[in-house]
């Protein structure tokens, strides 16, 4: 069968022959109809292996880790030699799809042959011809649901559980920091429970996207946009501030997690949802006795 992979040494990406999974108990054969690809998490896969073995090692700080603990048991050249090996191979790509169950495997009952179901998970819902993904990782897809929305229940889920993280209620404010696939989506999940939204973005586009799916007033990031966003807050909380913050933009600056400490209310949440840099500035967060949670 047919699979996406990528090297993550050279970068390169290739559609690779390799044979179709078995169906093993507790879950279930799926033929992909649609599978996602994330702009996101999957743009970042690709833009770290086109790195340089440095910023390889900067971009993933926690594998820089292991390899040390490593080196320390098994010594530099075993630990060398492996780390090439697991660079210069391929990893599969894909988190959330949709298709067809084709088998069914002991203990995965609930499910039968010729079922539409969406899938989740990077090891199991893979840009592949078919996956065998467990019970806690497929659900039924709902008759009237075309298959190609059903493939992002995945990032559906991702924005839902941030929402519920933030814990906000009819009539209070939030701000969503970066308006990509899941910050488009947390703001229609916020709208849709009563909240008042902001948001801001670096892309223009997505800001008026988010607007037109109810988003009071959307910015780009620099000082006359976050003033615009701080006024929108003033007006709507009496000068407050916002309830809740919800980071869904991703990269290596800094600036959202400071960015929502001065939009902040005293006491807001702010959750984590994308994969930001996550140097609090202290003072900041204690000032206001800011609570951060992850998604």
């Amino acid at each position: 069968m047919k699979q996406v992979a990528q090297n993550y040494r050279s970068g390169e990406l290739a559609v690779l022959d390799v044979p179709a999974p078995a169906c093993k108990p507790g879950g279930v054969l799926v033929r992909s109809l649609f599978s996602l690809i994330s702009t996101g998490t999957e743009m970042m896969k690709v833009s770290e292996a086109r790195m340089s073995l440095i910023g390889k090692a900067r971009a993933r700080p926690d594998q820089v880790r292991k390899l040390l603990d490593a080196v320390s048991q098994q010594g530099a050249v075993a630990t060398y030699q492996k780390a090439m090996n697991r660079l210069d191979s391929y990893t599969p790509l894909g988190y959330s799809l949709c298709g067809v169950v084709v088998e069914v495997g002991a203990g995965a009952e609930q499910f039968s042959v010729g079922q539409v179901v969406a899938a989740a998970g990077n090891e199991f819902a893979l840009h592949a011809e078919v996956n065998w993904v467990p019970v806690n990782l497929c659900v039924p897809v709902p008759a009237g649901v075309a298959p190609e929305h059903a493939a992002f229940a995945t990032v559906g889920a991702i924005a839902m559980q941030g929402v519920r993280r933030a814990e906000a209620s009819l009539g209070e404010t939030a701000c969503v920091i970066g308006l990509g696939l899941i910050g488009q989506l947390a703001v229609r999940l916020l709208v849709a429970s009563g909240v008042q939204v902001v948001g801001l973005d670096t892309v223009e586009a997505r800001c008026r996207a988010a607007e037109k799916a109810g988003a009071l007033a959307c910015a780009v990031p620099d000082d006359a946009g976050i003033a615009q966003i701080e006024s929108v807050l003033h007006e709507r909380t009496g000068g407050l501030g916002a309830d809740h913050v919800l980071l869904a933009a991703g990269g290596d600056s800094n600036r959202p997690v400071e960015v929502a400490a001065r939009l902040a209310r005293d006491r807001a949440r702010i959750v984590d949802i994308g994969k930001t840099k996550l140097d609090l500035p202290w003072n900041a967060y204690y000032d206001k006795e800011l609570e951060v949670r992850f998604s």
